[in-house]
């Protein structure tokens, strides 16, 4: 059997405010050529098919493309909910459309009955778990601990209940944070107690194991993978090669697997220094068509700096400020008195630029104090008393 093991679509995303639908929809299309291209019997989809409980209509609308496409191919699909989907929502018809060969299981109630695909080599069990909230599930599954490897724990054992009666060969979907995988900054924290992390060896004795939740790729053993996000979500992901697991299953477990390089619609490059030397690097010059993130060293910060960094990176999207050597600002807690709201916005302007506001930003700043204000001749009195102080 020739599994095809994705998950974490997030569907309705952006990447720093870019649509990323029209580059969701490649992927869906890349899917798809992969499946016939290689003649996968099974496609796994290990959580988070949307980016949100409430999806935006396009995203549902590229949804339905998608698994009606899935549908009319060659492969069997088995779908089940992550951490951001609404499982009653992505569930929804999930037993009118097992008959077109698409599993979605998203209901905890459904974990232990899996969906059995048959092969040359025999039967093969796919059990699909869930997100699990611990929370929710620890009176009715009475779990000792409200914790994600009470919760994992409990639904493994009901997979193997059902293995001991009907010995087969085993696929395991699971969206949860397993040890060994690498996190990025594009994930939701699904800590319970400052806890989220299961061991690997709750997957002992199964076939293979396609896990979704964190956005890297990784091999915890030959028989238990994360695939990552097909796309980058977060510049921490820069280094990611994003696509899916291409795994065969044979009569005895996994014989092989190859690791299937999704499109990419632009890469990501993180940038330090300050800002004359991003722009006049010529070792930067094959960055330009990258989506960018700067930080930059300069000791005072530079005047409309994403302007001009976007006139040699037109997709610069986030820009952070890191002066070499200077300590951290402290943050003000107390309120000052006997001063005007203007001028402490102009200290600030220089705490956090090192310069003096100009004339220009400052007429700005008391336009906006003013527009704040209940009574916009409160500065020039606080000004004036101060001043005769």
């Amino acid at each position: 059997m020739r599994i095809l093991h994705t998950s974490d679509w997030h569907l309705g995303r952006s990447f720093h405010r870019v649509g990323m639908l029209e580059h969701q929809a490649a992927f869906v299309d890349h899917l798809i050529e992969v499946v016939e291209a290689e003649q996968v019997d099974l496609v796994a989809v290990a959580g988070d098919v949307y980016d949100r409980a409430l999806p935006h209509v396009d995203a549902v609308r590229l949804a339905d493309e998608a698994l009606a496409r899935l549908a009319a191919s060659r492969a069997r699909v088995v779908i089940t909910s992550g951490n951001h989907d609404s499982a009653q929502r992505l569930g929804f018809g999930s037993r009118l459309i097992d008959a077109a060969g698409v599993h979605v299981r998203t209901d905890a109630s459904s974990v232990g009955a899996p969906v059995v695909l048959e092969d040359a080599d025999g039967p093969v069990a796919v059990h699909a778990i869930p997100y699990l909230d611990p929370q929710a599930l620890q009176e009715p599954w009475g779990l000792p601990v409200r914790s994600h490897e009470a919760a994992l724990d409990e639904a493994m054992r009901r997979v193997r209940a059902h293995l001991a009666r009907r010995p087969m060969r085993s696929v395991v979907l699971a969206h949860a944070f397993v040890a060994g995988g690498l996190p990025s900054a594009s994930e939701r924290d699904i800590s319970v107690g400052g806890v989220s992390v299961v061991p690997s060896a709750l997957f002992d004795e199964i076939s293979y194991t396609a896990l979704g939740h964190l956005h890297g790729r990784a091999t915890l053993s030959d028989g238990v993978r994360y695939c990552g996000s097909p796309l980058a979500y977060s510049f921490s992901e820069a280094g990611h090669t994003k696509g899916c697991w291409l795994v065969d299953l044979g009569p005895d477990g996994v014989t092989g697997s190859t690791f299937v390089e999704a499109p990419v619609p632009r890469r990501l490059a993180t940038l330090t220094g300050d800002l004359d030397t991003l722009l006049t690097d010529p070792r930067l010059e094959t960055l330009s068509d990258h989506w960018v993130q700067a930080t930059l060293t300069d000791a005072v910060r530079p005047d409309q700096p994403m302007e001009r960094l976007r006139g040699r990176f037109p997709h610069a999207l986030v820009l952070t400020f890191a002066p070499a050597g200077e300590p951290t600002a402290g943050v003000l807690t107390v309120a000052p008195s006997g001063r005007s709201d203007h001028d402490v916005a102009l200290d600030f302007v220089e705490e956090m630029r090192g310069s003096r506001a100009t004339d220009a930003e400052s007429a700005l700043l008391l336009a906006a104090c003013d527009a704040c204000a209940e009574d916009p001749e409160a500065d020039l009195v606080v000004s004036a008393d101060a001043g005769a102080g």
